[in-house]
């Protein structure tokens, strides 16, 4: 037990780092997937044939595959395609925001679609364009059946974001196996870590939890 406490009071700020570059890894995924993943809903949505075969194969391409092959696929292929220096944490958060937007996208569709269709043919007799209908009326009203979904993703992000430690990119896992090849204790070292991520995690589905319950009483 005391070379656990050991490694947590020497090696504690190297996991303090691993923290912050997990919960930046998932704000940025989840922001970035979401602006995306606002537009390709929208454009799923839109009754385009193109425009929505296309969001269909996105979608269909990116839940149909591993994320770990895609962070594979980003990290060699970005560096080949762009005329500019790429860092790994580059390739691979661009990876990570291209997987989460295709789950955020149907989130947002599918919170759409939950609005009354009532509401938006009320709106298009007041002599509203689809657009204005779309952004004044229904987005609003969709973002209640949306934030508790996106907040839920943020949380399964912060576990999806371990596999950037395949390439070395700074979070918690990655600061697990630095720990690991500097101590030489395994379990110890993957304890602490498997600790920090069970504690963020319960704290952030309780902080949701109530989040929905202010939510369920607003709309009572």
């Amino acid at each position: 037990m005391g070379t656990f406490f050991d490694i947590i009071g020497k090696y504690g700020y190297v996991y303090a780092n691993g923290l912050i570059g997990t919960l930046w890894l998932a704000a940025v995924t989840v922001v970035a997937g979401t602006l995306i993943g606002v537009l390709l809903a929208l454009l799923r949505l839109s009754g385009l044939k193109f425009p929505e075969a296309f969001v269909k194969a996105y979608v269909w391409i990116l839940r149909g595959t591993p994320i770990l092959l895609q962070l594979y696929f980003f990290w060699i292929f970005l560096p080949r395609v762009i005329p500019i220096d790429l860092s790994d944490t580059a390739c691979i958060v661009t990876a990570l925001i291209v997987n989460s937007s295709a789950y955020v996208s149907e989130i947002i569709r599918a919170g759409i679609q939950a609005v009354d269709r009532g509401q938006e043919e009320a709106a298009r007799s007041l002599g509203l364009r689809r657009g204005i209908a779309m952004r004044y009326v229904i987005l609003p009203q969709a973002i209640k059946n949306i934030l508790p979904a996106l907040g839920n993703e943020f949380i399964n992000m912060i576990k999806q974001v371990s596999l950037a430690s395949v390439f070395f990119i700074n979070e918690l896992t990655t600061s697990y196996r630095t720990v690991l090849s500097a101590t030489y204790r395994p379990i110890e070292s993957i304890l602490i870590a498997g600790m920090i991520y069970l504690l963020l995690t319960t704290v952030l589905t309780e902080i949701m939890n109530r989040f929905e319950a202010r939510l369920r009483v607003g709309e009572a």
